[in-house]
């Protein structure tokens, strides 16, 4: 356990004015969101924080039109002694969001920030101010650090139900007052059509808000931006990302269902069936949504995997399993160079696991390595091929990753992902492994928060995994009405450098508890 409470306490609660502006309204009509184009911008889709350290943070708005972002920041809600930012010129290009980068912020203290869009060619015409809170990270060990991770947002046609209340597991989230929130992918569904109604199996009614981006499979850039803007109608979201900061990655949905670089599809959804182009229009969309500094550069330096510093205590490394794969295949081939990561991005992630001095190293997967994950009848889609033999295809890179760790004395790494749709805990350990030559180590599972729930996947021998929590529906596709959503939580004690997991279902109740020391290479 940290010093710190579980609940909100050390973070001070917004005023309710503030709060108020956070949350401002945003029509949800069957048409995607019109904004009157008289008067002063407003930025009515919330303001989000991305990749806090304990130095910087990047902060994100969207206006309704041409506008001029101002970001001014202060210790106290009062705004006494603020310190103005003077950020970008939003437009068209970027579908009206902006980011500015703060840098040189007190480590450990409490930011609060207001964002103002002003009328370009007259600063005086400024719009209602909106306003947010984040905490940054600690220069000293003994503060502690808590945060949140969970995937999988309006999937499997289920989208904003206004009848329960929308997306209120971020409700329950942002009471935790988590340091902030780790998304390890499947932000949005774009190959996900939301239908008004479903009829589910007890004779309810699940009713979803719809909008024209979000009633076709995404194509165009336009229908990646509406797929992204779709979650900000929710409300809870909004002030969720107005009080929590997020670390933000991608997996498939951002495109498409199991997709993989050079892919041309067989889908008469599609009337554009070159992956490569799609997932262009989708970065070029996610990264005008998210606030990813990694993303905010020249193309030429453009990518999603990093690393974010949290402290002495934590880094948090950020994986692309997406974007340098491989095609997906049986995966038994002997010798495999480009793998889930690619080869410069695993030597990225080694030379980056080396160097860290951090206690605890959390490497966010987009997917699980030991959960067999199959695409089609006869390929697979993450890591594992259902073969519990000496590692082959995807498996061949992994093995040289945790061979690495092992070797090199790498203490403290843990794996947290999403992607699969129930929660649950894998420990793996090379006495239950065909290969052997890796330290134990821990896998955390967790998701969905607004989506289809579906039963375990089949465990993959190779690196020994043992399932020792799951919570999992017994059929496909079991709507959010029917079951509770999944979210994590990590807590790093200052004291004792210990990291607990908790897996969390939505109403409160904690699932599974495993509490982790600190300074160990495998456990």
């Amino acid at each position: 356990m940290s010093n710190r409470p579980l609940v909100p306490g050390r973070r001070t609660v917004l005023r309710g004015s503030l709060l108020a502006s956070a949350a401002v309204a945003v029509p949800v009509t069957a048409a995607a969101p019109a904004f009157a184009r008289s008067g002063r911008p407003s930025a009515s889709w919330g303001v989000q924080v991305g990749d806090v350290t304990a130095s910087s943070a990047l902060v994100w708005v969207r206006s309704d039109r041409p506008a001029r972002m101002m970001v001014e920041t202060s210790a106290t809600e009062s705004f006494r002694r603020a310190r103005t930012w003077h950020g970008p010129l939003i437009g068209a290009s970027t579908d009206y969001t902006g980011t500015t980068p703060l840098h040189g912020l007190p480590a450990g203290e409490q930011v609060h920030y207001r964002v103002t869009l002003a009328d370009p060619d007259d600063p005086r015409r400024s719009g209602k101010p909106v306003y947010g809170t984040f905490r940054t990270a600690p220069a000293r060990r003994r503060d502690g650090v808590r945060f949140l991770w969970s995937g999988d947002i309006a999937g499997q046609g289920w989208g904003i139900n206004p009848d329960i209340g929308g997306y209120r597991v971020y409700d329950e989230m942002r009471r935790l007052d988590p340091d902030f929130f780790l998304c390890s992918g499947d932000n949005i569904y774009a190959d996900g059509v939301l239908e008004p109604s479903v009829t589910l199996p007890d004779g309810r009614v699940w009713r979803n808000i719809t909008t024209p981006e979000k009633s076709k499979v995404a194509e165009t850039l336009d229908e990646y931006r509406g797929n992204f803007r779709y979650n900000l109608l929710d409300d809870n979201l909004r002030t969720f990302n107005a009080q929590v900061p997020a670390i933000i990655q991608w997996d498939d949905h951002e495109v498409r269902n199991n997709w993989y670089p050079g892919q041309i599809l067989d889908d008469v959804r599609y009337t554009e069936k070159n992956v490569d182009l799609l997932a262009s229009r989708s970065m070029r969309a996610f990264r005008e949504y998210f606030p990813v500094p990694t993303l905010q550069v020249p193309p030429q330096e453009r990518r999603m995997h990093r690393v974010v510093r949290h402290g002495p205590l934590l880094d948090v490394f950020v994986l692309d399993m997406r974007s340098y794969r491989n095609a997906n295949s049986p995966g038994r081939q002997p010798d495999d160079t480009t793998g889930i990561l690619g080869a410069e991005q695993l030597t990225w992630l080694k030379r980056e696991l080396s160097r860290s001095r951090a206690v605890w190293k959390v490497i966010a997967a987009d997917m699980p390595l030991g959960l067999v994950v199959t695409d089609g009848d006869t390929d697979f889609e993450a890591v594992a091929q259902g073969d519990p033999g000496a590692p082959l295809g995807r498996e061949l890179q992994i093995a040289e990753l945790l061979r690495h760790i092992k070797h090199r004395r790498i203490t403290g790494t843990v794996w947290l992902t999403a992607d699969v749709h129930y929660t649950s805990a894998q420990h793996y350990a090379p006495e239950r492994a065909a290969f052997k030559d890796f330290a134990p180590f821990w896998e955390f599972v967790s998701g969905p928060l607004a989506a289809g729930s579906f039963p375990a996947n089949a465990l993959d021998g190779t690196f020994g995994p043992d399932r020792v929590f799951v919570r999992a529906p017994d059929r496909e596709n079991v709507s959010p009405m029917e079951q509770p959503q999944f979210f994590g939580e990590v807590d790093i004690d200052g004291g004792s450098g210990e990291l607990t997991v908790r897996l969390r279902a939505q109403g409160g109740a904690v699932l599974f508890t495993k509490v982790l020391q600190p300074g160990r290479v495998g456990q």
